[in-house]
Order: C-alpha cells, then structure tokens, then sequence
C-alpha cells in the first residue's frame, strides 16, 4: 500500500528498482544513486531493499541526513531484535518509521479468528476454532485470508463446525504444521525435513515454528509431570489446554510415554537456544532450524 502511493505498477521498470542488502555491501553508493536518480518517464521513484540487516544501518543514516524529496525506499527485514542497530536508527530517525509485522501465536490467531467471524455474525464451535488456531497460524494477512475465504464458503449458513472449516481451509486443512511437529517427535527424521522445507516455501516464519515445536515438548513435558503426580495418561491428556486435537490425540499420548524427562529438558534447552541464535544478525537461520529438526527427530 505504501509503495503504491509512490507508482502505480510495482513491475514498473523505469520506477521500480529493487536491491538487496548484499548488492550495497558490494556497491554503498548504489543506494544513494538509486534513490537520487530521476525518472526517465516522469514521477517518483521507489527503491526496495530486500534482506535488511544491519549492514545497512550506517548507510542508511547517511542517505537519511540528506534523502530525495520525492522518491521512496523501502526496506524489507525479517525479525529484528530491540537490539538491532538498523531498527533503532529507523525508529529514532524524525524522517523515516519501522512498521513491524507481528506473527500470531496460538493465542493471538484464537482471539482474531473469534473477534473477526463474531463481527460478521459467525458462530463457530470449539473443535472448529481449535482445529484453525493449530493451522493457520502466522501474519494477521494470512489468517485474515483464511478466514475471508471460510466465511465466502459458509454464505448464509452462520454455525461454523469443524468439517466446514476442514473442507474451506484446503490444503491448509492437512496441517504441515502439525505433520512437522509430530515427526519430529515421532523420529520421522524425512517427513520433518520435508514439512519444514514445505513450511517455508508456503512462507511461514521460522520462529512461528520453533514456537510450535517449544509448545509441543512443552505439552508432553507438563503431561509426564502430572503422570508423575500420579494421574493416569488419558486423564493427563484430557486435562491440557487447549485439548490435543482428537486426530492426533494417539500420537501424542505415544509421544508422551517414549520422551524421558532428561531428553525432553536438552531438546527445549536446544530450542530455546536456537530461537537465541536465530535472532543474531547474519544468522543463516533456515541452516540452523533444518540442523535442530534432524537432530532432535534423530535422537528420538
């Protein structure tokens, strides 16, 4: 939206150039000559800047001492930290602003899922919104998206169950995220690997699923804590919540009784320290989270 308040087409070659952070790396004084270039067929330009790290920072508050009237950059980063000095130069800066795109985690996709249907006059039961927050979780674009396109599917039928919401989401519906977490815990060393590579290319942030796998051991962690408190597995499992979906409701509880405590407390302390890792600048963190899925899928 906002590049557009700039050009018209987004493909427009004599308007539209777009950089990474490793081409001003070799050439800084690409930037500035981009971005002071006029149009060969009239109006402003836009320069994107795609991978925005760090590098960039001192770049950055140079062409921000002096930037172009009229044309625009945009720089497109994936998580930064508080930390990062390209994120603090933007927020500080009085010409310049950060717009960060949170992703959902479980919780947060519940609440926009009941608050977006409840404000279009939807009903939707309780397998059915349990069954959306474990699979559509990510950006608030994407879950928007879903939700639009289930709620296109229902038209004027108001009460949402599990099956209209199984046969609307799709392919979404076979849950790659789910089919992710429960091969790694079930040692299916191929299928994670595969779920995961799906994952990204479907565009699913990396820390959504390093969070979903926390969660998981988290799960099975707590289940074998209240055996040890002595209720019985099933009562254990009925006791979670959110409750385990019933389609993987066996899995789980198998999961449950082949994870020790001592491999369960390494494997979170592996993704904890992962999720760290991840968060450094330069990180190549799809190396890093394929690594840790072979790895605690392996040791399994």
């Amino acid at each position: 939206m906002i590049a557009e308040t700039v050009v018209e087409d987004l493909e427009d070659p004599f308007n539209v150039v777009t950089l990474s952070t490793d081409i001003l790396a070799d050439d800084p004084a690409r930037l500035q000559d981009e971005a002071k270039a006029m149009s060969m067929m009239g109006g402003a330009r836009l320069i994107k800047v795609e991978g925005g790290t760090d590098k960039l920072t001192t770049l950055l508050k140079e062409y921000l001492e002096d930037p172009s009237p009229e044309n625009l950059i945009i720089v497109e980063a994936g998580e930064l930290s508080t930390r990062s000095s390209l994120r603090q130069a933007i927020e500080k800066a009085k010409n310049a602003a950060a717009l960060p795109c949170y992703v959902e985690d479980e919780r947060g996709v519940g609440n926009l899922v009941r608050e977006t249907l409840s404000n279009n006059g939807y009903f939707i039961n309780g397998d059915a919104i349990q069954f959306l927050t474990g699979n559509i979780a990510g950006d608030r674009s994407r879950v928007r998206n879903e939700l639009e396109k289930l709620m296109l599917y229902m038209g004027d039928e108001k009460n949402i169950t599990l099956e209209h919401v199984q046969n609307s989401v799709g392919a979404i519906g076979e849950s790659d995220l789910e089919e992710l977490i429960y091969a790694v815990g079930g040692g299916q060393t191929e299928t994670a690997i595969k779920s995961y590579n799906k994952l990204i290319a479907e565009g699913m942030a990396d820390i959504m699923i390093l969070r979903a796998l926390q969660n998981h051991f988290r799960k099975i962690h707590y289940t074998r804590g209240l055996m040890q408190d002595g209720q019985a597995l099933d009562q254990a499992v009925k006791s979670l919540t959110p409750p385990i979906f019933f389609k993987v409701e066996n899995a789980f509880k198998a999961q449950v009784q082949k994870w020790g405590e001592p491999k369960l407390e390494k494997t979170l302390e592996k993704l904890a320290q992962l999720e760290a890792e991840t968060k450094k600048t330069g990180a190549p963190v799809q190396t890093l989270c394929s690594q840790a899925i072979l790895a605690i899928s392996a040791s399994r």
